[in-house]
């Protein structure tokens, strides 16, 4: 063939400078797209072949090829698949395949996402004059008689065409690097690239270095291929010792017999791996190997606690592997990484479209042949059943938990306190998902216990039946006055929940000795998460144990004689506390133990947590902006209360007042640095009082 010069058929000045600047966000994404390019050459190759239009050789072994040559400054992608004609390289190289080319600058020159800029369009071969000055290709087609073609190209739009020298079908394409891009021929930055696009790629990838020094390595005769370069061979006579036998007369004895070996150039290793997990059947999976596949991929040395092996061919094509990471503390990053393929070529990591938010949290791979993908293979082109793929695997997920909850509660149990921030962020951004969790979530109470909502609201609903009828007229008096009905009042059952063990050690203790029960909500979510159980359940309502006096903590007393207690004790502490939006009530607890208890209104406690999510209690918004919505109680069968109320003029009564107000406080929430500084000072006095 005759040399031949043209410029390339895309009806623009130079289009180059546009696909550097937007063809893809990160330049070293060349490496997958000329790799994928050659597996796929490879794999049209095999199909002909298993079709009989073509006849593959005995010794074929389908490989591409990588050679980085950092002196040249060049980079060759070499693959032995179908190969291109002359015509065939007129048409997918010289003639870019643009619908409507000649207004495409003019189009998509203000377009702000550099993954959509030219979404439309099959230019992954371009992708090499983001990093290189200048491009050859050398090709050979399969075709019977079919001539080899050289290719070249300096990064504009003219190119020239010659008869080619390549032996053997397939292609090769050099890339002569920029100055600013010459870290692509190192081939620690190569391997690193490779690796991270390339790692399951279907066909066996090799790199090397040019010139490089020829490395050795010895092995059995017995594994010797045919491909193996024999250097030398290595004998090693056996070794005999002089030794003692069972008689007392001394022998040779041979220690180690004679071992020969072959020393040979090292056997090249892919560096990707061709069958990955995710393609085989869960069937055929060993837990070991999961957990291996897990730690390979995400270099995470912390055992998974479990995982879901996504296998599905219809309607769409889908296979995938989540694992759930085991989370040591709430103040642990959980965020997670979906990694995306396309036929095992790398796509990108947690497309938002494909994987629902709160699976981000999770670790996993997913592979979907049928993902309508633009050019850059970077983001979805929209389409409709991308959502349906999103609702699978968010089914699928919940499968998953559900099922293990009916047939393996010990398991889900020993798994929860991990997995709770998963399932909670699914049902607070996905409503079917928590449609289908609703009765698989799990509570742990303060003894350790863990009960799914049902579970949890059936004895509750038993005992406030029996309890119902002694409140009915309390209640009915209530309703009148803020007018609701005692039946509204009633509807719906309470569960106490506790968020610190140690901070309300004191309110839990009280529950348990009155056989009382409450939940552990100890993560951040959990806020967010119980007002949306509530919103969605109108059987029940969340309330912190802290937050109200129940009246099984109380003694049975008359109204008048705490009313009058109530007013002394609401004057005494008004005046010590110099505080009078604060609440004082006087009860008679069972535990006489108990002298004072702080409760925090659940709506004021709510507040707060809202105010502090969206960072607003750096504007002075703390505890005290909720003063009409705080109760201090104090006990009437305490002796310190009573001494109090009786002393109301003693010079000891205003410390006491605070020392009482500070120790209710303290077993409900941590005191500001200020009032810690208080407290002790008082303490000591108080303890001097008593060495008097």
């Amino acid at each position: 063939m005759a040399e031949k010069h043209g410029s390339l058929s895309i009806n623009s000045d130079n289009i180059f400078p546009v696909i550097k600047k937007w063809l893809y966000s990160d330049h070293d994404i060349f490496y997958r797209e000329l790799v994928s390019n050659g597996c796929d050459a490879i794999t049209k190759l095999k199909k002909l072949d298993m079709m009989g239009e073509y006849e593959l050789p005995a010794d074929y072994k389908a490989k591409i090829e990588i050679e980085v040559d950092p002196e040249a400054k060049t980079l060759t992608v070499t693959d032995n698949g179908l190969g291109m004609t002359a015509d065939e390289v007129e048409e997918y190289i010289n003639q870019i395949a643009f619908s409507g080319a000649s207004d495409f600058l003019e189009k998509y020159k203000d377009k702000a996402n550099d993954d959509q800029i030219i979404g439309h369009f099959g230019l992954g071969f371009y992708s090499a004059f983001m990093v290189a000055d200048e491009v050859h290709i050398d090709t050979l087609s399969y075709q019977e008689g079919a001539s080899a073609v050289h290719w070249e190209c300096d990064g504009g739009t003219e190119f020239s065409m010659t008869d080619g020298v390549k032996e053997g079908v397939g292609t090769k394409i050099t890339l002569f690097l920029n100055e600013d891009c010459l870290e692509f021929a190192n081939e620690y930055r190569a391997r690193e690239t490779l690796e991270k696009y390339c790692s399951f790629m279907p066909i066996p990838i090799f790199l090397k270095k040019a010139n490089a020094e020829t490395e050795y390595e010895t092995i059995d005769p017995s594994d010797k291929r045919d491909t193996d370069t024999v250097v030398e061979t290595i004998i090693e006579e056996a070794k005999t010792e002089e030794k003692e036998n069972e008689n007392g007369e001394k022998e040779i004895v041979e220690v180690s017999p004679r071992t020969e070996k072959l020393k040979i150039v090292k056997r090249p290793v892919p560096l990707n791996d061709t069958a990955p997990l995710w393609s085989k059947a869960p069937k055929d999976c060993t837990d070991e190997e999961y957990k291996a596949f897990y730690r390979k991929v995400f270099m995470d040395f912390k055992e998974p606690l479990f995982w879901i092996h996504l296998n599905m061919d219809y309607p769409f094509n889908l296979k995938g592997i989540l694992y759930f990471p085991k989370i040591n503390t709430e103040y642990d990053s959980i965020e997670g990484t979906i990694k995306l393929y396309n036929n095992q070529v790398f796509v990108a990591d947690n497309i938002k479209e494909v994987i629902p938010e709160f699976l981000m949290l999770l670790k996993g791979v997913i592979d979907c042949p049928d993902l309508p993908l633009n050019v850059s293979r970077s983001a979805l082109q929209n389409d409709g059943f991308v959502k349906k793929i999103s609702d699978y695997i968010t089914k699928k997920v919940a499968d998953k938990l559900s099922g293990m909850c009916k047939t393996d509660k010990e398991s889900y149990e020993k798994y929860w306190d991990d997995i709770s921030p998963f399932i909670k962020f699914g049902c607070l951004k996905d409503e079917k998902f928590c449609d289908k969790m609703n009765d698989y979530i799990l509570f742990k109470d303060i003894n350790d216990k863990y009960l799914t909502l049902p579970e949890w609201l059936k004895p509750v609903e038993e005992t406030e039946e029996k309890t119902e009828g002694e409140a009915d007229a309390d209640e009915a008096a209530n309703a009148e006055n803020d007018g609701s009905s005692a039946e509204e009042k009633d509807s719906r059952s309470i569960i106490y929940y506790v968020t610190d063990t140690n901070q309300q050690g004191q309110y839990i203790k009280m529950f348990k000795e009155q056989n009382m029960n409450a939940v552990i909500l100890n993560h951040n979510i959990d806020t967010s998460f119980i007002s949306q159980l509530e919103r969605r359940n109108e059987k029940y309502k969340f309330m912190r144990i802290d937050a109200d006096l129940t009246e099984s903590l109380k003694e049975e007393g008359s109204e008048e004689e705490l009313k009058e207690i109530t007013d002394t004790l609401s004057e005494i502490f008004h005046k010590a506390l110099n505080n009078d939006k604060l609440t004082i009530k006087a009860e008679k607890l069972k535990d006489e133990n108990i002298s004072s208890i702080i409760t925090l209104s659940e709506e004021g406690r709510r507040m707060q947590d809202m105010m502090r999510m969206y960072s607003m209690g750096g504007m002075g918004m703390d505890a005290s902006m909720f003063g009409a919505d705080q109760t201090l109680t104090l006990n009437a069968n305490h002796a310190l209360v009573k001494y109090i109320s009786e002393n109301k003029d003693s010079e000891y009564v205003t410390d006491f007042c605070e020392q009482l107000y500070d120790l209710a406080m303290l077993s409900n929430q941590p005191l500001s640095p200020d009032a810690m500084t208080k407290f002790i000072a008082r303490s000591n006095r108080i303890m001097m009082l008593l060495s008097k």
